[in-house]
């Protein structure tokens, strides 16, 4: 926003510092608690920043919505209608996101194993921030808005100057707005307006319906059939870099020796008397008898 006062880019970088603690939070816990940290972690806070910019964004619309609705409302209301209408989305996205990570726990690799700890530990923070961290800030930035202060230095800007005699820069900076009037609540935001005037009429309409219905089923019906061509198992070249010398090793490998079938091994579990000649020849007479 160009006003200097109902802009929230606090607001927006609390939200990434919302889910920064959260990483920071699940992985002080886990490497407490012995959990073994592997280089796929690492790409676990990019998934946790996804999720928690897109609650904070649910939060933000959901405040601005009762807003909106009740302006003159206290900030305790305010905050219970905004809870009311955006924690439930937040807490089924969190809940799926933890059941599909903490089921990855049963993988038998236990590089993923801790991957999908690490991450759906992170989530249940980011959770738990969301719902405290987060809400306390909307509250401090609504305050700070309803007190006419600068987004950036929170001092109270001057509505009532003469800002004809000011440049731009100064009423950007000082005053609340850029241009000549005093900064005012906005009205409903534009995305708002297209899907409740323009998109929700049109998906509602029974011929659309049908043919998302239809679209449906046809999806569903690929979905099964692909889950029917599923084979388990690993092509270890997938686990190489494209350059990699251990893919053309395969190549060679199955295209040269797959007829051959797997190798075999003998294992001698037990003490053996390398050093004695009997016990050599016997290990060769077994040998040659596999073969």
């Amino acid at each position: 926003r160009l006003s200097c006062i109902r802009n929230n880019i606090w607001l927006a970088s609390c939200g990434v510092l919302s889910s920064g603690l959260a990483v920071l939070s699940s992985f002080g816990l886990m490497l407490f608690c012995g959990v073994p940290f592997v280089v796929t972690v690492a790409n676990a806070p990019f998934l946790i920043l996804g999720v928690g910019v897109d609650d904070m964004f649910i939060m933000i619309a959901s405040w601005e919505q009762s807003s909106r609705k009740k302006e003159k409302s206290s900030v305790k209301s305010l905050l219970a209608e905004t809870y009311a209408e955006a924690a439930l989305s937040v807490t089924i996205t969190t809940v799926t996101d933890v059941l599909a990570f903490f089921i990855g726990t049963w993988t038998a690799f236990p590089s993923v194993r801790s991957f999908c700890l690490y991450t759906g530990t992170a989530f249940v923070f980011c959770y738990v921030y969301t719902m405290t961290f987060f809400g306390a800030v909307l509250v401090l930035n609504h305050k700070r808005e309803q007190g006419n202060r600068h987004w950036l230095t929170c001092m109270r800007v001057g509505v009532g100057e003469d800002q004809a005699e000011n440049s731009c820069l100064y009423n950007a900076c000082c005053i609340g707005s850029c241009s000549r009037q005093p900064s005012q609540p906005e009205g409903e935001h534009p995305m708002s307006i297209f899907f409740k005037k323009y998109y929700g009429p049109f998906v509602t309409n029974k011929w659309i319906k049908l043919l998302v219905v239809l679209l449906y089923g046809a999806y569903l019906g690929g979905s099964v059939y692909g889950c029917t061509q599923i084979r388990e198992g690993i092509d270890l070249r997938n686990l190489a870099n494209d350059d990699s010398y251990v893919i053309p090793y395969y190549d060679d490998d199955e295209k040269y020796f797959s007829t051959y079938g797997p190798r075999v091994m003998v294992v001698i579990t037990e003490s053996v008397d390398y050093w004695n000649e009997t016990v050599r020849l016997d290990i060769e007479s077994c040998a040659q008898n596999l073969e």
